[in-house]
């Protein structure tokens, strides 16, 4: 996406409050290309500094200073990114398109006759059932071809307009509540006002979106407005407009807002996880649900396969062992669906190039049979049923379901006719892959929500030119809950619950920044996550942090079976084993048959060198357990750095017998070898090891030389016979 320097760096010095230097610096910039903006503006705004300055150094007193300046560096704000709009779409040429088209209806926007021109269009509509029936259909198509383009228009003025005045945004606020304006059209007025936010921060834009959000009635018109505004919330704006966050705090403070975040975000998540659905979808369902069918895609479509006479006899049990499959498969699709993820990104993206989709208004447009881009595919008569069932029961979003209506003209005739004309007749009931949704379920805010995001992401993701736009579903801009606008809000209660879901779904850097937008909230599931985000981090400073936020939840709950856990593993990771064999004793004594935690005390004294203690427990867990594979591996490591070899070597000889071996255990077989003096067996066992190994001399290296350097020198091995175990594996 286009940036210029120059202004960037103008608007950061109005950021940072420097008033007469940013005007400066404006105005040499309009003065090295005069002919495309108009200085006039800025004129006035230097004669007011100008006055203001003078004032100052006469020493006389003026209360509302502070105010005036304030006043000023928006407006000189409001210049500056008027300036930057209009420097964007100069070098974008997708935006020059679309503000050509914008200019169309410029008058109707300045002259205060929008609400009017949209209001007329549904009076139109309504008229139509008066017009005679003979000529309501062509009727009815002029009205939504004339009402189409003119809302394309609208769309592309919308997302190329300045910044807006109060008045301006105001006006748009009452046509997006008033119900008398067709619900589509201000829901598409919604996503223009989102997308230009998102491209270039406007606060009265933002405003609309939050003002729409509050007041509406329509849920899909409400959820498409908080998709809106947190998507534009831009928080380095939050200084310069300090009733952002005051906005934001008092959306929070009711529950339901929180709720809606908390989904939200996860949504998001689960939309940047459709190339790993995609995955899964297309290597492991859909194979199982074509070779369970007897549907075969051909060249000339689907096509159902001869039944063969001799299955029956052969294989009696086939037919009902395909449906089962088919029965699982399908179950897991709709498992899928039902937890969030986007089952048919994978198989319409491939429909998005379809001329329809080069109006970019039409990626926003909400489901409509009567738009003239599908309308006459929407009305015929062959398959109609079977396309309007499915259109009615999928859980599609708005961008598939034209996807789908497109698509359907060209392969209705490859479709099996003998199903087509069940589907006809009412005989049987089309059912989309990953089932049906209900109309109830259709209904719920969440589901609008997930649709409409997966409309987004479409955009982001297909569109040709989407370069041009900021992405929402690019790591840096994913993750909204840590923006600092929602810091000292209620939703900082349930910033442990995201970060938790975060965490999950291997997102911890995510999660980490989330948590440490925390400010009050810090309770002792806060600690055990923030504990168990730096014990992930694996490095020496970080497992001391994380010892400290476990038992700073230690503090607070004394006991506290997570937390003690977690302390535990911190301690053990700091080789801090005392404290570890501390912790897991307390969780003994909370819960004394957790084998678990008995090996890890195990585990302990063994590192404590108190051997004796270590195997008492391993030898009875081995006798208890003698194919536990973990407690005979705890156990032939102890009897090894207790010198106990030949036990031991029995020990490696059963783990690595057969396939069932771990690679670990050749490396530790190794050092039992090697401390028994049997150089060329150690020798063997580590080349295997490192033969499985990436880095693997680095790795051996490490081991050596850190990790068992000290275990090593203790049994007589010298440097010198380290290194040249490194030499050998070297060769």
């Amino acid at each position: 996406m286009w940036e210029n320097k120059q202004l960037n760096d103008i608007q950061r010095q109005i950021f940072q409050r420097r008033l007469g230097k940013a005007l400066n610096m404006a105005q040499n910039y309009v003065f090295t290309f005069p002919q495309q903006y108009d200085s006039s503006l800025l004129q006035d705004l230097k004669n007011n500094y100008q006055l203001m300055t003078d004032y100052w150094r006469k020493g006389a007193a003026d209360p509302r200073r502070a105010e005036v300046y304030q006043v000023l560096l928006r407006r000189l704000n409001s210049f500056v990114t008027n300036m930057m709009i209009q420097d964007r779409i100069a070098h974008t040429s997708s935006l020059q398109t679309l503000r050509r088209k914008g200019e169309e209806i410029r008058s109707v926007i300045s002259e205060h006759l929008l609400q009017a021109r949209l209001e007329e269009f549904v009076a139109n509509v309504a008229m139509l059932e008066f017009e005679p029936e003979q000529k309501r259909d062509e009727r009815r198509q002029q009205l939504y071809r004339e009402h189409q383009q003119f809302m394309d228009r609208l769309f592309g003025h919308i997302l190329t307009s300045d910044v807006w005045p109060d008045w301006l945004a105001d006006a748009f606020v009452n046509i997006l509540l008033s119900p008398t304006v067709d619900a589509q059209d201000q829901q598409l007025i919604v996503s223009a006002v989102m997308l230009a936010a998102m491209n270039v921060f406007d606060f009265n834009k933002f405003r609309v979106l939050v003002q729409v959000y509050r007041q509406t009635t329509d849920s899909s018109l409400r959820q498409r407005a908080l998709v809106g505004w947190v998507f534009s919330a831009d928080s380095s704006m939050a200084e310069f407009y300090p009733e952002m966050h005051d906005m934001v705090v008092s959306l929070c403070a009711d529950e339901q807002v929180c709720k809606e975040l908390i989904e939200l975000q996860m949504q998001i998540v689960f939309c940047q996880n459709a190339e790993d659905d995609r995955q899964t979808i297309q290597n492991e369902i859909m194979p199982d649900l074509m070779k369970a069918s007897n549907l075969h895609i051909t060249r000339q479509g689907i096509e159902e396969a001869d039944e063969d006479p001799m299955q029956d006899i052969l294989h009696p049990d086939a037919a009902e062992e395909n449906m089962e499959r088919m029965e699982q498969s399908m179950h897991r699709m709709m498992d899928m669906q039902k937890q969030g993820a986007d089952i048919y990104f994978a198989g319409f993206s491939q429909m998005k190039r379809f001329t329809f989709f080069s109006d970019i208004s039409n990626w926003f447009s909400p489901f409509n049979p009567d738009h003239p881009g599908i309308s006459h595919i929407w009305q015929q008569n062959k398959g109609r049923r079977f396309l309007h069932m499915i259109m009615q029961l999928g859980a599609f979003c708005d961008s598939d379901k034209y996807s789908f209506v497109l698509a359907f003209e060209q392969v209705l005739n490859r479709l099996p006719q003998q199903i087509l004309q069940m589907v006809e007749q009412g005989e049987a009931s089309p059912v989309p892959v990953g089932g049906q949704v209900s109309v109830e379920e259709q209904k719920q805010p969440a589901f609008m929500r997930r649709l409409y995001l997966q409309n987004l992401y479409r955009f982001f993701r297909l569109y040709i030119q989407r370069s041009d736009f900021v992405n929402p579903f690019d790591a840096d801009n994913s993750v909204f809950m840590a923006n600092p606008l929602f810091r000292g809000s209620q939703l900082e209660r349930h910033m442990c619950e995201v970060a938790s879901f975060l965490m999950k779904h291997r997102r911890h850097a995510d999660a980490r920044r989330v948590l440490d937008g925390v400010e009050e909230q810090r309770d002792v599931r806060y600690y055990i996550l923030m504990g168990s985000l730096m014990l992930h981090a694996a490095d020496g400073a970080s497992c001391a942090q994380a010892m400290n936020c476990y038992q700073q939840a230690l503090a607070l709950q004394p006991g506290h079976r997570r937390a003690l856990m977690g302390y535990a593993r911190a301690s053990f990771a700091c080789k801090n084993y005392a404290e570890a064999l501390s912790a897991y004793e307390q969780l003994q004594a909370q819960d004394a048959e957790n084998q678990s935690v008995e090996l890890n005390i195990a585990v302990c004294f063994t590192h404590l060198q108190r051997y004796e203690e270590a195997l008492k427990i391993l030898y009875k867990r081995n006798y208890l357990n003698p194919d536990d594979e973990n407690v005979m591996r705890i156990l032939a490591w102890t009897l090894t750095v207790d010198g106990k070899y030949e036990q031991a070597v029995k020990l490696y000889d059963r783990l690595l017998s057969g396939e069932k071996g771990q690679t670990a255990d050749r490396l530790n077989y190794g050092y039992c070898l090697w401390l028994m003096s049997d150089v060329s067996g150690a020798a063997g066992m580590f080349r295997q090891y490192v033969s499985q190994q990436e880095n693997a001399l680095q790795t051996m290296e490490q081991e050596f030389m850190d990790a068992e350097h000290e275990l090593l020198l203790s049994h007589g091995i010298s440097d010198t016979e380290i290194l040249l175990m490194l030499d050998f594996l070297a060769q």
